[in-house]
């Protein structure tokens, strides 16, 4: 995996804004673990940071653009508003990088393709709310708690120096296990 600049990391930092909301949208944002509508699983920190790596690794898988260069760093934690001292969710958002734009065109149309196939629900595809009406797609796991956000960023913004798909991926919350102190955890 290679870094990306301070470009890249201003466009992952509003990513992840994404993905947070993305995450409270998937979980709800009461204070009343009830209002999550399933019972957690108890997971350990690392554990969930490999799980969302592979679903990470799953998505990456069905883009196909094995030649791509790709963000850092891997997956993060941080806690869930229904219950910050014992529930946790894990996020990774990524981009795939340095190839033509038809590759990534092709690449997102794959994704589009295979997730359905692979136990995913597409929720939305289309362009999304910017100004350069960048195409996006949110899927839902049928298997696990888990959701996805891919936005195809092309030559169409002319903001836009770097073609990419921008990629994050969210889990639902975990209990973590008895003992676990999620305080500063990342």
């Amino acid at each position: 995996m290679t870094r990306i600049g301070s470009k890249g990391r201003r466009r992952a930092c509003g990513a992840l804004t994404s993905a947070l909301a993305l995450a409270i949208i998937a979980t709800g944002c009461s204070k009343d673990m009830d209002d999550l509508g399933y019972t957690p699983t108890t997971l350990g920190v690392e554990e969930a940071r490999a799980k969302t790596k592979a679903v990470s690794s799953q998505i990456f898988d069905m883009i196909g653009i094995k030649q791509g260069k790709t963000s850092e760093p891997g997956p993060g934690v941080s806690t869930c508003a229904e219950d910050p001292e014992r529930l946790f969710m894990s996020r990774h958002p990524w981009s795939i990088y340095g190839v033509s734009e038809d590759e990534l065109k092709r690449g997102f149309a794959r994704l589009k393709e295979s997730l359905p196939n692979n136990g995913w629900k597409i929720v939305e595809y289309g362009p999304n709310r910017s100004a350069a009406k960048t195409l996006e797609l949110t899927a839902d796991s049928e298997k696990e708690r888990f959701s996805i956000n891919a936005e195809l960023h092309v030559s169409g913004d002319s903001r836009e120096k770097q073609p990419l798909i921008l990629v994050h991926v969210v889990s639902g919350c975990y209990r973590a296990p008895e003992g676990t102190d999620l305080n500063g955890i990342y």
